[in-house]
């Protein structure tokens, strides 16, 4: 039972440690913040044209939109130049 003890204590020194060193730029820099890790944030990859999914479905529910009103508008023009 006394070793069980000692190893509960070991694992959370391990692990108290793990997170204080993944951290050590977080908590001691002058930002404070975590780095951006996001898709989105990526400067080279906005360059080549990735975005997150959020940004692709956002940009294609625009488009889309955009397109079947356009799509409307000819064929409204077309009818009433049919009709005069």
């Amino acid at each position: 039972m006394k070793s069980f003890g000692v190893l509960i204590i070991v694992t959370f020194v391990i692990v108290g440690l793990s997170i204080l060193l993944l951290g050590v730029q977080t908590f001691f820099s002058k930002r404070k913040r975590f780095p951006n890790t996001h898709v989105g944030g990526n400067k080279a990859l906005a360059k080549k044209g990735v975005f997150c999914v959020q940004t692709q479905d956002a940009m294609a529910r625009r488009n889309a939109s955009s397109t079947s009103v356009d799509e409307e508008l000819e064929d409204e023009t077309i009818v009433e130049s049919n009709e005069k």
